[in-house]
């Protein structure tokens, strides 16, 4: 039995279609009269989301170490841990994440290539065990992904990264995600509303208690 407001998160390569994945779970929420706020990373704070500008914002005369990266990802994930999503399960009310630290893991871990010796200690140092209650990760080629990422507009600066690193990135969240029964793997290539479908199926799977 959960003894807070649940925690569930949507995470995914870019294009791999976690806006409208959101939409049909806050449709679900809805449905079942759950009160619910919705966050993203990095951001959620003005100063977490201070943070995502500088840490997505193409620089021409500075090159943005994988360290650093890794650094400003969790200065932001704790602002928005301790001054948006505690504060809301506390007062009853259900949070919807655009991305968490899944996200640091694949990309920073996977894409980047630090490695699990280094992200490791800082994720027990700033996060403290705090996990959502269920992760959503929708599954897709990264050439599929791009190419859908690049029809909306301008790309930032991780989203303009090579073929490889996308790769290497969906190859951590894969390894993560089939270690972790918690992270639900979805076919983000089905169409939307089977990705929708399949989703609130599970919701009502995992929180039959309501």
């Amino acid at each position: 039995m959960i003894q807070h407001a649940p925690f569930i998160v949507i995470e995914g390569l870019e294009g791999a279609g976690k806006t409208t994945a959101l939409s049909y779970i806050k449709a679900w929420l809805e449905a079942q009269k759950i009160e619910y706020i919705q966050t993203r990373e990095p951001g959620g704070t003005p100063m977490a989301e201070q943070l995502r500008d500088l840490v997505k914002a193409i620089r021409e005369n500075e090159t943005v170490t994988p360290e650093a990266e890794l650094l400003i990802m969790y200065a932001s994930r704790i602002q928005l841990i301790e001054n948006v999503i505690k504060p809301a399960q506390q007062k009853g009310i259900w949070v919807v994440g655009d991305r968490h630290d899944l996200s640091s893991r694949a990309y920073q871990g996977g894409g980047r290539g630090i490695a699990d010796e280094l992200i490791e200690p800082i994720r027990q140092a700033v996060l403290k065990g705090f996990e959502p209650d269920l992760t959503f990760y929708l599954d897709i080629p990264p050439e599929i992904g791009l190419s859908r990422a690049r029809a909306r507009g301008e790309l930032d600066r991780i989203e303009l990264e090579q073929m490889d690193f996308f790769s290497k990135t969906r190859a951590k969240y894969l390894e993560i995600a089939n270690a972790d029964d918690k992270i639900k793997i979805i076919d983000a290539q089905q169409t939307p509303t089977e990705v929708g479908q399949q989703i609130q199926n599970l919701l009502s799977e995992h929180f039959q208690h309501l």
